[in-house]
Parts: C-alpha cells; structure tokens; sequence
C-alpha cells in the first residue's frame, strides 16, 4: 500500500464539504456505468475487437480472478506494456475490481528501462503481448524478472495476438478458464489508484501518483467544459499510458458512457477513414495530430465527416492553425496540464475562434491557477512569470522522489509547472513554454516557442523547432532546426527574414542559424526534444570545427 501522499488536510476538507471529492472510487464508477449503459459499446480498435461496457465488465471480472490467484492485494502495482488495443480497457479494470494500483507503461520500454520502473513501484505482476512492432515483449521481461525483486514469473501473463507464448499464461487463456470475480475491490477514494510515468523530455522518468477522487474530479470538470456526452466518440491517438490517453481517452467517455476509438498504429491516411466509419465526434493530441490530419485533407480526396472537435495540447496553438481547422468545420481548441496536473486550463469550443490561439484557456471550476514570479509572488496581470496550479485534480506526489515532491509540490498544494505564462483581467492564460525552452541572448529572454509560432506558414519551413545555440559574445543565439517542404528547394536566412518581416515579427526573434534535419525528435505525447536537438547541435558545432 502506498502512503507516502502529499495531500494538503485544509485542502482535503473543503474538496469534501464541497463536493468535489465523495467516497467513491473509480471502480464504483464503472460498476454504475456498466449498469446503466451494459451494451453501449465502449472501446474498439483498428484491429476489428470492439467491446461493450458489460464485455469489458466480464473479461475484466476475469483477469481479476487471475490477479487475486496471484496475491494481489488492495494497494499492490500491477504493472503492463500494453499498445493501444481494446484490451487496454479490461486491465485498467480488472485492476480496479481488486483494488490493485495501475501502472501503464510504454511500449518503447527496453529491459533496463522496465527493470528501473517496476522496482520503483514494486510491482507484483505484470502484463504485455507476445509480440507487437518489432519487439519481443514475452522475451524482454522473463530476461529481467531476476532483477525485479518484487515480480514472480509465475505473475507474468502476456496477450498471444499475433504469435503465441513460449513460458507465460495467456490473457486468452485467463478469459476461458477463470470464473468473474465477484468479491469487493478493498480500495477507498483517497489512495492512490494509477501511477502514471512523465514523459521525461530529460532525465529518468518520475512516478506520478493519482488518486481516484484526483482522476474523477479531473475528467468531470474536464468533459464538462468540452462539453463531451454520451453520444460523442473520442478517438484518442495518443499512447494510453500517458494521461492523455488514459484520463480523457479512458475515463472520459467512462464517466459520460461514451466510447474510445483507438488505433495501434497512428497514421492520419488510415486513421481518418477509421474515424469516418465509427462516427467519431472528437478527437484530443498534441499539435502534430491535428498538423497530419489538415496536411492528409488537404493533401488528399480524404475528409474527415463527422469529428467536429479536436482538443490540442502539449504546445501553444498557433491562430493560424485554428482559423486552418475552422475552414474544414473542425474547432480547434487549446488545453493545458501535465502529468501531475491534468489538465487544469481549456478553451471553452465556443470561444476558440474568437481567442484564435491566443490564451492556451482558463480554469474550470474549483481549480486555482497563478503566475508568479522566483520567489513565488503572484505577478501583476499581464506580466510574465511561472504558471501555477492547485485543485482537486492534483496528483499526490511523486514515489519514493521526495525532493522532486517538495520542490514541485508545496505543502499548501500550488504546483509549480515550471512553464511560464501571464495572465489577463479575465483569468485566461497564455503559456509560452518552459522556463528551459527560453533562450537567454544578451540578457533577454525569448521564447522558443514564440519563435517556433511565428515561423508556422513559411515558405519552405515544415516542422520546426527552435534552441538556443552557444554563442560565445551573447551567450545564446537563436537557432531552428527545419525539415524543408523540398529538399530541393530549401529555405535560406534571406527567405525567412523576409516572411517575418511581412508578417511584423520583431527582428529580435528571427532565426539567426538553421539547421536541417530529417525530423524533430518527439516524446510520445508530442512534446518536442530540445535536448536532442541541443546534442545534435553540439555534435554539428564540433565536427565543423
């Protein structure tokens, strides 16, 4: 059982007096869904398996037989490596019919990287395929399993979809000759029900610890504000072991009894006729989903015909892309959060046309956002600071990491992003990016961000990402990484210079370097790599020597 949890008790009164947080878990959620909607179908993939609610309650019931057998108890990890297939769904549940804590990891894990995670969870079981996109995944954790203390073999199941198993049980197997569990998940509100690893643009990842009453509070002021119902359908295109995925792909469409659209494998010319032919009404990604769904539109005889709505996050939304969506009758609209504070701002649809990408959103209600300055004053409106937040959709610390809770999580509950941002006479608020993605050229700062936007739409210019580049006089220059539209056709400094000129860009944020690469290095969930870039400019600097 974990019990190291950062929760302020002042704060944990009110969330309760208010309302905000109840007695329920998120396993007594599901079972009043399943009994209100048992044949509305919940989840289908790309891989023709769709479940309904009840299918999934019954196939879940079922492995939580299997978990039980192997001593999981209220409070214990389990641990999978699961794609973004409809049986996702099953063990998120099955891990909340036993009261186990979920720990979703990604497929890209090696061995050293699932050795690292699980010990620091202590994982008691674990749960992957056979095999999926090139890597052997049965293979990978029995050659580790003696180094993860915590995990028996014998807890070790795998999903033979595409070949079948050399050592470990089945989930097939656990399907055919378990019986649905029927005894009480032993789990209460306030402890911790999924741990969820950042996405780590530096550094090893860090365990993100939510409770039940954190996830429900999140994604019902979340579902609100978007306005998702019971008829929408979410196709989620992120990996569902991130809090994208998982909180507004998952249990979004849970709380509402709705449905998630998934696929294992993301390309826009397959994924918007699979969005076509299950009648998807909103989809939600970082910036280069949407990017790869308008370029296919547009590039193709292609539509998309009946998603109407597409949350983005993970990086400011430039007005240009927006009022781009809009002229395909798609509403293009700007949400903001982490990992640990997911999410806390969104542009209300109705109003994305009108702000036109220049607020990433306000707060919902019960959630308290601020920009402050270093020393943690709150800044006057306007001006430029760190963005923080506090509500009943926080996480409750990071495991076994209790300098990084104490430095990011205050006692009185503010986190601090570490993103900066100002803040208007509306309370809505513009993020510009991380305080380590400003460039500090000549003693003023410039956000990388801000660049990165104003190029958007150049002539030549495809994806791009801007760094700083060392410069002994000024400390940094500006530099942008460009993949060209035409290799044959590349864009030079005099080109973009005169593209920001016509479009008023002060010259203070104008490139003064580029550099060429075949892609931009992203995390899974779309932010961009700078320290990648940063390498691999320090690798071109040094060979040009």
């Amino acid at each position: 059982m974990i019990t190291e949890l950062k929760i302020n008790e002042d704060n944990k009164k009110a969330y309760y007096e208010k309302g905000y947080w109840t007695e329920k878990t998120l396993n007594d959620l599901w079972n009043e869904r399943v009994a209100a909607t048992p044949d509305r179908e919940y989840i289908a993939d790309d891989m023709g398996v769709r479940y309904t609610y009840k299918q999934v309650d019954e196939l879940a019931s079922r492995l939580a037989s299997w978990l039980r057998e192997q001593g999981i108890q209220p409070g214990d990890v389990v641990t999978f490596q699961m794609p973004p297939w409809s049986e996702f769904a099953v063990l998120y549940v099955a891990c909340l019919k036993v009261g186990a804590v979920i720990h979703p990891l990604a497929v890209t894990f090696n061995g050293e990287d699932l050795i690292y995670a699980m010990n620091l969870v202590e994982s008691k079981a674990f749960i992957s395929p056979t095999h999926h996109h090139k890597t052997n995944f049965e293979d990978q954790i029995f050659s580790v399993v003696d180094q993860i203390p915590s995990l028996k073999e014998s807890a070790i199941l795998v999903h033979d979809k595409t070949e079948p198993a050399k050592k470990a049980y089945t989930l097939n197997e656990v399907f055919e000759n378990y019986e649905p569990y029927t005894g009480d998940a032993g789990s209460k509100s306030d402890e911790v029900a999924l741990i969820l690893s950042t996405s780590g643009t530096t550094g090893r990842p860090k365990a993100v610890l939510h409770t039940h009453n954190g996830i429900q509070y999140s994604e019902r002021v979340y579902s609100d504000g978007i306005g998702f119902t019971e008829d929408d359908i979410m196709f989620m295109p992120a990996p569902l072991n991130h809090a994208t995925g998982f909180h507004h792909g998952l249990i979004t469409p849970m709380l509402k009894g709705g449905k998630i659209v998934v696929a294992h494998h993301f390309d826009p010319k397959e994924a918007i006729p699979q969005m076509n032919r299950e009648g998807v009404t909103v989809s939600m990604g970082a910036t280069p989903f949407i990017f790869d769904y308008l370029n296919t539109i547009e590039d193709t005889d292609l539509n998309i015909d009946t998603m109407k709505l597409f949350i983005c996050g993970g990086a400011p939304v430039p007005g240009s892309m927006v009022q781009r969506a809009a002229k395909h009758d798609i509403v293009l609209s700007e949400c903001y959060g982490s990992t640990e504070s997911c999410p806390h701002l969104f542009v209300p649809p109705a109003k994305a046309l009108e702000w036109n990408g220049a607020w990433s959103g306000v707060a919902p209600e019960g959630i308290e956002v601020m920009v402050v300055d270093d020393n943690g004053n709150e800044m006057p409106t306007g001006e430029q600071g760190e963005e923080i937040s506090r509500g009943p959709h926080m996480f409750a610390g990071y495991l076994k990491n209790p300098e990084a809770t104490a430095k990011e999580l205050k006692d009185d509950g503010w986190f601090y992003s570490g993103d900066l941002g100002y803040m208007d006479e509306e309370g809505r608020i513009r993020i510009n990016g991380r305080k380590k993605e400003i460039l500090i050229r000549g003693g003023i700062n410039i956000s990388a961000n801000e660049v990165d936007e104003d190029l958007t739409g150049c002539p030549g210019v495809g994806a791009h990402a801007t760094i700083g580049m060392p410069d002994d006089r000024l400390g940094e220059r500006i530099c942008t990484f460009i993949v060209p539209t035409d290799p044959d056709n590349l864009p030079t400094m005099d080109s973009i210079a005169e593209y920001l000129d016509s479009k008023g860009v002060a010259k203070r944020l104008w490139p003064e370097h580029i550099e060429f690469i075949d892609a931009i290095p992203h995390t899974d969930t779309g932010k961009i790599k700078r320290h990648e870039l940063a390498d691999e400019l320090a690798r071109r600097m040094e060979a040009a020597k």
